[in-house]
């Protein structure tokens, strides 16, 4: 299989999931018009383009359709793949130009960065190039052991020490090696704690400052790996490396597994850090050097390398000739269904809203009730304090039983009377 139908293999979910639908959506309008702007606008949002990048594309289309002076819809599609196109091209190309290079791994735990190092290491290799491995995550339970595993696919060397080491002493120990063995690239490996934790951006200070004083006028790159089928969480992840990492480049994996492939325009677009590598698959030789011309390609091309086709534009509606368009908006008695469902929802949200006020009311009136109740017995047990103190007694008589007639009795029945005598 050669590399572009990895490449297009990878992108089909993609593909079928947005631009499968742009497609179809292009094919359903007679002309050029905010509307269509707009429903395009909406599919790139929905396929983790972006806002910010989904607009900036229908802001362009707009300007190259009134330039060209272009009117029919068909002729979108083939604008769009221009658009990006370019929108994704520049800073791609990984830079080794010096004997040694190196290239600095980060990225949290899970996104395949130890399986990234791997595949990178083996890219290098048949290139006939000498790679050493510094296996700088020490702090992951058998993360060195991986790396190794990897080494001796790939045909690569590692630097390795003991688990818990020093991640710095291990690059400064690759770095010497690299020296001394006469290697072309060093891959560092580095912890994959989450990006928001301060000793994991100390550590990686760390390991700039002994790559700037060892190899100070070597390439040097730092290549983030994001896993594709977080979707919009990977620009987040992206945002957050660029500000403590410096990060030179995006290596984007699994996109063979989601439909979320429109996170490379978004990161490229919005944060300006290129994709310099494509996972397209679990074999060894299914990280692809990214493209921008070949991944505009690979997403507007059908199963058979074809570009998608795009049927006929509908012939104007008149009264002699109903438009039939299997895309076409939908008829009135849909819209009549959705007003009754929108009626019922609105009726359905007022017997909500009344039946909340009514125990609104039972829960204020059940207050009030228990509020005088309160106070009754706070009146009743100041009476009762009042003919204590006229009559000085100490207790209340516990029945009426206990009243031993006259005084007694007499102020037992004021006492309940309520009468204070006052």
């Amino acid at each position: 299989m050669g590399i572009f139908d990895k490449i297009k293999n990878g992108l089909k979910k993609t593909r079928d999931a947005l631009f499968g639908r742009i497609d179809k959506l292009l094919k359903s309008f007679t002309k050029i018009d905010d509307e269509l702007f707009e429903e395009l606008e909406e599919l790139l949002v929905m396929g983790d383009v972006g806002m910010y990048t989904a607009e900036k594309i229908c802001d362009e289309l707009r300007r190259r359709v009134k330039e060209g002076g272009i009117t029919d819809p068909r002729e979108i599609r083939r604008l769009l793949e221009e658009t990006v196109t370019e929108m994704l091209k520049g800073g791609q190309e990984l830079d080794t130009s010096t004997k040694p290079s190196i290239i600095l791994v980060i990225g949290v735990n899970g996104v395949g960065k130890t399986t990234t190092i791997g595949k990178l290491a083996a890219r290098f290799v048949r290139e006939g190039k000498k790679v050493i491995l510094a296996a700088a995550d020490t702090f992951r339970a058998a993360a060195i052991d991986q790396l190794e595993i990897w080494a001796e696919r790939s045909g690569a060397d590692i630097i390795r020490q003991n688990e818990g080491s020093d991640p710095a002493a291990v690059v400064f120990d690759a770095i010497s090696a690299a020296k001394a063995r006469g290697a072309d690239i060093i891959i560092a490996d580095t912890a994959g704690r989450l990006h928001n934790k301060k000793n994991l951006m100390a550590e990686l200070a760390k390991i700039n400052r002994i790559i700037d004083r060892e190899m100070p006028d070597s390439a040097k790159e730092v290549l983030l790996v994001l896993d594709a089928t977080t979707g919009q969480n990977a620009v987040n992840q992206t945002k957050e490396f660029k500000n403590a990492a410096g990060i030179t480049g995006i290596v984007l994996t699994k996109l063979d597994g989601t439909a979320k492939g429109g996170v490379v325009l978004a990161i490229k677009e919005e944060l300006d850090v290129p994709v310099k590598f494509i996972g397209v698959g679990e074999q060894i030789d299914d990280l692809q050097p990214f493209d921008p011309e070949e991944f505009a390609k690979a997403l507007f091309i059908d199963e058979d390398g074809e570009p998608m086709e795009t049927a006929p534009a509908p012939a104007e509606k008149t009264e002699e000739q109903p438009e039939e368009n299997e895309y076409a908006p939908a008829t009135a008695a849909i819209w009549a269904q959705i007003d009754a469902e929108a009626e019922a929802e609105k009726q359905r949200q007022e017997e909500e809203k009344d039946e909340e006020a009514e125990n609104t009311a039972k829960e204020q009136a059940r207050i009030a009730a228990e509020k005088e109740k309160e106070e009754q017995l706070k009146r009743a047990a100041e009476r009762k304090e009042r003919a204590r103190s006229k009559y000085n007694w100490n207790t209340a008589p516990a029945s009426e039983d206990n009243a031993s007639g006259g005084e007694d009795d007499d102020w037992l029945k004021q006492w309940r009377s309520g009468d204070n005598g006052q």
